[in-house]
């Protein structure tokens, strides 16, 4: 007669065998790790081969031709954008209204451009288009530009904006609407780098202008390498 109780200690130690090891924590977070800094890696020489200088903005790979515009500036000149062969230009959209990230990023853009070389400082220009051209009047933008730093205050026609907006990937809309006078604009903090060739070469986010020497020196970069 067959005992099968007495099989029940061989089945149960096969089924140990045949179980997978587990694996501990630590070793598949390292390993976890290991994949990332190799992904994170990868990135990173993907984009240095595009761009051999290390951009500290986000660097445009290939530089895109800048769209042109036209408008009035904070003098009440007529105004037009385009590539002139020696000027570098950073490029920032934002309104007048504005309490916080436009007078701060026109103010850190003067501190860079005061760090350029003395030789160099006549061709970086700062230019600050409105968002918001049914209340930037020309005095009002002069009084702002010059006031939070060394900008030329740009007005482009309300109906021409949106185009020009778009062109840059750049968003805005009213928000916190008030009445037909008093509201705030959201949009897109971006200041964007053009080279004096009318191409794109790098964007900085608000947050990166703070570091001056750094921004300074993709503006420097740029201005002695602007695309062929």
């Amino acid at each position: 007669m067959t005992n099968l109780p007495a099989q029940e200690p061989l089945a149960s130690l096969q089924r140990e065998q045949a179980a997978p090891p587990v694996r501990p924590w630590y070793v598949s977070a390292a390993l976890a790790l290991c994949a990332v800094t190799l992904l994170l890696g990868g990135v990173w020489m993907f984009t240095r081969s595009k761009s051999p200088y290390p951009f500290f903005g986000t660097s445009y790979s290939p530089p895109a031709a800048a769209a042109r515009f036209s408008g009035t500036d904070d003098l009440g000149k007529p105004f037009t954008f385009a590539p002139d062969g020696k000027t570098t230009t950073a490029l920032f959209f934002g309104f007048t209204h504005c309490a916080n990230i436009c007078p701060v990023s026109l103010a850190y853009l003067a501190k860079v451009r005061n760090l350029l070389p003395a030789s160099e400082r006549p061709n970086f220009r700062i230019l600050f288009v409105s968002v918001d051209p049914a209340r930037d009047t020309v005095s009002r933008m002069h009084d702002y530009v010059t006031y939070f730093g060394q900008a030329t205050g740009v007005v482009v026609p309300g109906d021409q904006l949106s185009s020009v907006a778009q062109a840059y990937g750049v968003g805005y809309q009213k928000s916190d609407i008030k009445g037909p006078d008093e509201y705030q604009i959201s949009h897109t903090t971006a200041t964007y780098l053009i080279d004096s060739a009318g191409k794109l070469r790098a964007l900085w986010d608000y947050t990166q202008l703070p570091q001056v020497q750094r921004v300074a020196q993709d503006v420097q970069y740029v201005a002695e390498h602007p695309t062929r």
